[in-house]
Parts: structure tokens; C-alpha cells; sequence
């Protein structure tokens, strides 16, 4: 075991973006706060890591098919990077849904 990794007998600490405390589940402010300021993609690589982050969450993300698709199109062979309305509406609204669904809240 790696000894830096290991709390024993603490009062509170952050698992999977939660705060676990004796008080029950919290949401980490920091991560959502991080999520909303989140600026659009400028290059191929930032939408694939915005695209890899939200993929983990597809299964509770309604129409996720249709909104990933606008700005899976940008990852295609031989395409220019062009990030036009459709993609940033795309983007705003995965960030709106993955900020205000149950994903990211603590449940009830």
C-alpha cells in the first residue's frame, strides 16, 4: 500500500467528487464551480478530453447521442477543426446537464 494514499481514522474526506463527512454525502463545490467555468474547446485534444470526462457519465445524460455527435464530427480523419454554433450549443448544453442532473449532485 502507498502510505501517502492511506487516512485512517479521519472525520472527513473527498471520494468520487463527493465530500463524505458524519454529516452524510456533500457535493465538492470545487468540482462543479470547475465544470461551469469551463471554457469551449480550442483544439482537437481539449474536445476529446471534454468528450472522455463526459463520456463517463453518458448512461444519465438524456440524448447523449445527439449532442455528443456535433462535436465527435471535430475528431474525424482528414476534417478541419472548425467550432461552430451547433458545437458550442453542444457544449453548453453536456455542461448544463452534466452540472445540474443527478450526476454530480449528491444524492438525496
Amino acid at each position: 500500500m502507498n502510505w501517502e494514499k492511506c487516512h485512517f481514522m479521519v472525520r472527513e474526506g473527498i471520494v468520487l467528487g463527493h465530500k463524505v463527512s458524519k454529516d452524510g454525502l456533500e457535493v465538492d463545490k470545487a468540482k462543479v464551480e470547475a465544470i461551469e467555468k469551463l471554457p469551449p474547446p480550442i483544439s482537437v485534444k481539449g474536445v476529446r478530453s471534454f468528450l472522455g470526462h463526459v463520456g463517463f457519465y453518458r448512461q444519465f445524460i438524456k440524448d447523449f447521442s445527439k449532442l455528443f455527435s456535433h462535436l465527435c464530427r471535430l475528431l474525424e480523419k482528414d476534417v478541419s477543426f472548425k467550432f461552430d454554433d451547433a458545437c458550442l450549443n453542444a457544449f453548453k448544453e453536456l455542461k448544463k446537464k452534466l452540472v445540474s442532473a443527478r450526476i454530480i449532485v449528491a444524492p438525496d
